[in-house]
């Protein structure tokens, strides 16, 4: 069986073809499907076997990145998207879609329902901020999405927001985030160690340079960088290979890999 895998847009999405063509990649069949049709009824998620939220500035970041469109899912579709991971399908949020699971609490997903536990506010540096930069992976084996990478391989992918500064209400939810594994990627220096906190390293402040997280079961996963704009190594700034996948790839690879093996 073809995995399936739904690419959801809203008005102000862009970058549902990159994201598809990623998926592609790495061996699914992927329809972009605009929100509306969610809303509706025409489209049915129980046909997908996952899905991706992607980046762009979807309702034109009015109120806040990704509050509109959270609050249109909220309203019509959290308890079938609440059932849809419950089930194990993994949900990967990608830049404007990460702040949309965020605001949907299904993101750190400490408990469903309450009021939100995090947030991505604006940058410290007051603009926004495109540029390449360094990850690495801290994930030592729950999040789905990252079983293709090894515990503190250093990646690069670009980033591209305003509102990317990944914050949390509580203290302690920093510890439980360290203590049951969620915390996938941080920013990082060219040398594959922690920001600290350090721009342009860390491109926007967040909290313990913390660039991409999951839920507690690793099914669903939130980052600020794109790593549909690192799929071929000739995309990389300073690449010398032009024939291979680069870091992004892995990632919609991982996603295929665990539906081919967990779900099928």
């Amino acid at each position: 069986m073809k995995v399936k895998i739904i690419v959801l847009r809203a008005p102000g999405t862009n970058c549902d073809s990159e994201t598809a063509r990623a998926l592609r990649e790495a061996g699914a069949k992927v329809d972009i499907v605009h929100v509306n049709k969610l809303l509706t009824g025409k489209t049915d998620l129980f046909d997908y076997h996952g899905l991706v939220i992607p980046g762009g500035f979807s309702y034109g970041d009015r109120v806040r990145a990704g509050a509109i469109w959270a609050k249109k899912l909220k309203a019509h579709l959290w308890n079938i998207l609440a059932k849809y991971i419950e089930s194990g399908c993994p949900v990967l949020g990608i830049c404007n879609g990460f702040q949309v699971l965020v605001e949907l609490n299904f993101l750190p997903g400490l408990s469903y329902g309450a009021e939100p536990q995090a947030t991505l506010a604006s940058n410290t540096s007051a603009k926004f901020e495109c540029r390449w930069i360094y990850l690495i992976h801290e994930n030592k084996g729950k999040c789905i999405f990252t079983r293709e990478l090894s515990v503190g391989k250093v990646l690069r992918m670009p980033v591209a927001h305003s509102e990317g500064r990944f914050l949390l209400y509580s203290e302690d939810y920093l510890n439980k985030l360290l203590s049951s594994d969620q915390v996938v990627f941080r920013y990082a220096t060219p040398e594959g160690k922690p920001a600290g906190g350090v721009y342009p390293f860390n491109p926007n402040g967040s909290l313990h340079d913390i660039a991409g997280i999951c839920n507690p079961s690793g099914t669903v996963m939130g980052l600020m960088p794109h790593p549909e704009r690192a799929i071929y190594s000739w995309q990389l700034p300073d690449s010398s290979i032009l024939s291979s996948y680069a870091d992004g790839w892995l990632i919609f690879k991982s996603m295929i890999n665990y539906i081919v093996e967990e779900l099928l």
